[in-house]
């Protein structure tokens, strides 16, 4: 391993004590980021013109979100993958609707909806938004009841990858015909032939494996994939960033100053990065101790951009948009 890159990160860039910091997005028209922490339930943003000092917390939600992203043609609403399916948000003021459930009569009768949530996720470049669910930890460690779920712009829902337990990094390819995929515990990353005009995935194959020289620990958690098809992933358990080749090799190595890295993303040739086991609201006091920065924002400048990240095109299909107060069903 010593023709790896290394790259160091020593502090945070913005100190937080996020329970479960996931989902960083940019978005480029206003230069912000916003991200969430799943577990306290609460919606961050950054304005990256102003810095650290302009973090903010949007809203203390009533319900997790997992991932976000910005829907074609509106700019006041994102679209998100959370508690019991696909809502659309306020981005200024944290006010949601629930656009369409994931779970069917049956599932509702076993009462799933309430041991599951949303997790990781992304668009394709038709603008569908493809969405991991997975049992809620505050509620029940999880195990493969897992499923990923596609929602098309015309509403129609999707079940393309069941029976997986923490679903993580969503994304394709620069020629758009690989999505890769982790279900973290298996500690591994899996390639899919991707149909873009279908949007149907096909033979599951690895593409990348946890090396024991991480740790027992270490997982791939969240990743993105840059402009020359390299994937950067988060260790959660390993302390670092990994950027791996098409080719699944590991060619460079960010470590970053807490063991609990959870997803990167691009903000230009700056990589974001979340991290999570700060001493939130829902982590407890247990949490404290466990390293300085658990939970806090990091940020470094790797010299290369992330692939183009798509909108969801589905935005015309909703009605009424966000209404006064919170609007549960579709």
């Amino acid at each position: 391993m010593s023709d790896i890159k290394k790259y160091k990160i020593t502090e945070p860039w913005v100190r937080l004590n996020c329970a479960l910091g996931e989902g960083p997005f940019w978005e480029e028209r206003t230069n912000t980021l916003r991200f969430i922490d799943i577990m306290d339930m609460e919606l961050h943003e950054v304005d990256l013109n102003k810095g650290p000092e302009s973090h903010r917390v949007v809203k203390r939600m009533d319900i997790s979100m997992g991932c976000t992203a910005d829907i074609e043609g509106d700019d006041k609403h994102f679209i998100f993958g959370g508690k019991y399916g696909y809502g659309i948000c306020d981005r200024q003021t944290g006010e949601y609707k629930w656009i369409k459930k994931v779970w069917n009569e049956e599932e509702l009768a076993d009462g799933k909806p309430e041991r599951m949530r949303g997790n990781d996720g992304a668009v394709d470049s038709r603008g569908r938004f493809w969405v991991g669910f997975m049992n809620d930890p505050l509620v029940k460690e999880p195990i493969d009841e897992g499923a990923v779920f596609r929602l098309d712009p015309d509403l129609t829902l999707h079940r393309p990858i069941e029976n997986i337990t923490i679903p993580n990094g969503t994304t394709w390819s620069a020629t758009d015909t690989t999505m890769y995929f982790a279900d973290s515990p298996s500690r591994s990353i899996s390639a899919f032939d991707f149909d873009p005009v279908s949007g149907t995935v096909s033979n599951r194959r690895p593409f990348f494996t946890m090396p024991d020289t991480y740790g027992s620990d270490a997982v791939p958690d969240g990743h993105c994939i840059d402009e020359e098809g390299y994937m950067w992933t988060a260790v959660h358990g390993g302390g670092v960033v990994l950027r791996i080749s098409p080719e699944g090799k590991i060619v460079a190595e960010i470590k970053v100053p807490t063991q609990q890295p959870t997803c990167p993303a691009f903000c230009g040739t700056e990589l974001v990065i979340t991290s999570a086991g700060g001493a939130g609201r829902a982590a407890g006091e247990g949490a404290k101790g466990v390293d300085e920065f658990a939970g806090s924002l990091f940020k470094i400048d790797v010299g290369v951009r992330g692939l183009k990240r798509f909108k969801w095109k589905g935005g015309a299909q909703v009605e009424g948009g966000i209404k006064d107060g919170r609007v549960v069903g579709e």
